[in-house]
């Protein structure tokens, strides 16, 4: 087995960007471990300097089959990937981008003084400034109202200017045109370029949905879900053969966890899907800091080349084909891949699935008190009589589990000695679990 030992170089720069053979040196399509040098500070290679594990062939076609079967479906259009969704095309699915050169003049303006002047150099100044940021998520304008209007933003601009400069029009005035365009043109939401991506599994509180649960594809799918678990079993195994400190220390974490918070005999609680999804550069976030990435590719056919994972900061990409293992520092290196290619003639299906641990799942309760929060949500948001109610609101509001009010609903539910087992005492750090 190859093994190789390698440098870091900073490619800060290339987060969001697309990767290509110009990123790196060597390419891994054997059997390989590759671990972090420090010339100034050698140390005998190990769990605490390795990057990545790849081995070839390690799933049997009846796991993969069966991973496809259960997983493939979870991968949908989603605007949700953020840098991994890589750089903005001219257009979102036939909508304007409202560039940042022009979202970076609206704030301008829409914060000018009573009193002052909008002049050219302050466009070449901000225009300047525009130019030097990357951004992969942004908004679009708001077609049917730009119709309706008839507007141009560059002619609008240069209107703006000539009221200012030549006319003498007030800053006020400029400010609230501003406004109207910033507030009436401009779509709130923000978006990144659309790619099938989804997630199975598990997921943990975020502050819209302050409750664990299964994500959609897992809740609405749980029996089909079901026949990828021998494969991640076999994940499972080969993580704890080549890395077994992080393994346990992983597995320690979910053995923390309600048994329906976790797939069945692993340390995994969530599993992104990608379908043809060519990442631009990122890290992986939410993943526990101690554990470790396990990548596969599964598919019906073989009838591709290319997605090589590149990691550019120690200039070496893997050729992970279906089948085969690599355990990856996805956390803590810049990665992603290069162009997915289709065979002549071929329909091009490549699944790539992430299986981690997301460590915010520490917080959780149990199975009954997480469905507790989750009731309690649905009983306030559906309430027409809630002092809060009003038309569209989701049922959550700052600091909604504190107080009488959660109380109240356990003990009337029924679930008074849930909510005393479990509010505020779940813990929200590795360091009180583990300390």
């Amino acid at each position: 087995m190859k093994t190789l030992e390698v440098t870091r170089q900073d490619c800060e720069h290339l987060l969001g960007q697309f990767l290509d053979e110009s990123h790196y040196d060597t390419l891994i399509e054997e059997d390989c471990d590759v671990y972090l040098r420090d010339p100034l500070s050698p140390v005998e290679n190990g769990e605490h300097n390795v990057i990545l594990m790849f081995r070839k062939g390690w799933f049997s076609r009846e796991q993969q089959s069966g991973a496809y079967d259960g997983l493939m479906l979870a991968a949908k259009p989603s605007q949700n990937r953020g840098l991994a969704a890589g750089p903005k095309g001219i257009k979102l699915q036939g909508r304007d981008w409202a560039t940042p050169e022009q979202l970076n003049i609206l704030d301008y303006l829409s914060k000018l003084g009573d009193t002052a002047t909008f002049t050219t150099e302050d466009v070449e100044r901000i225009r300047a400034v525009s130019k030097t940021k990357k951004d992969t998520r942004g908004m679009v304008w708001l077609a049917d109202e730009k119709a309706r209007l008839n507007f141009d933003f560059d002619r609008w601009l240069n209107s703006r200017l000539h009221d200012s400069m030549v006319d003498g029009v007030p800053g006020s005035a400029i400010r609230a045109d501003a406004q109207y365009v910033r507030d009436n043109l401009i779509s709130d939401t923000t978006y990144a370029n659309p790619v099938d991506s989804g997630i199975a599994g598990w997921f943990d509180r975020y502050p819209r949905i302050p409750y664990g649960r299964a994500t959609a594809y897992t809740a609405q799918n749980f029996e089909r879900f079901q026949l990828s678990w021998p494969f991640m079993e076999r994940l499972s195994n080969g993580f704890r053969d080549l890395l077994p400190q992080r393994w346990r220390y992983q597995m320690d974490c979910a053995d923390r966890l309600d048994p329906s918070f976790r797939i069945p005999n692993t340390p995994f609680t969530t599993i992104t899907v990608n379908k043809n999804f060519r990442t631009a550069a990122h890290r992986d976030a939410g993943d526990l800091a101690k554990g470790f990435s396990n990548l596969t590719v599964v598919a019906r056919d073989n009838d591709y080349s290319g997605a090589y994972l590149v990691l550019p900061e120690v200039r070496t990409a893997v050729n992970i084909r279906p089948g085969d293992l690599l355990l990856v520092a996805n956390h803590d290196f810049i990665h992603g891949n290069t162009p997915i290619v289709a065979k002549a003639g071929a329909e091009l299906e490549r699944i790539s699935l992430v299986c981690y641990f997301r460590e915010a799942m520490l917080e959780l309760g149990s199975r009954t008190y997480e469905d507790m929060r989750y009731d309690y949500i649905e009983h306030r948001r559906k309430d027409p009589n809630h002092p809060l109610a009003r038309e569209g609101w989701n049922g959550v509001s700052a600091n909604c589990f504190d107080g009488d009010e959660f109380r109240e609903f356990a003990e009337r539910t029924g679930r008074l000695e849930v909510w005393e087992q479990y509010h505020a005492k779940t813990e929200s750090s590795l360091e009180s679990l583990f300390g």
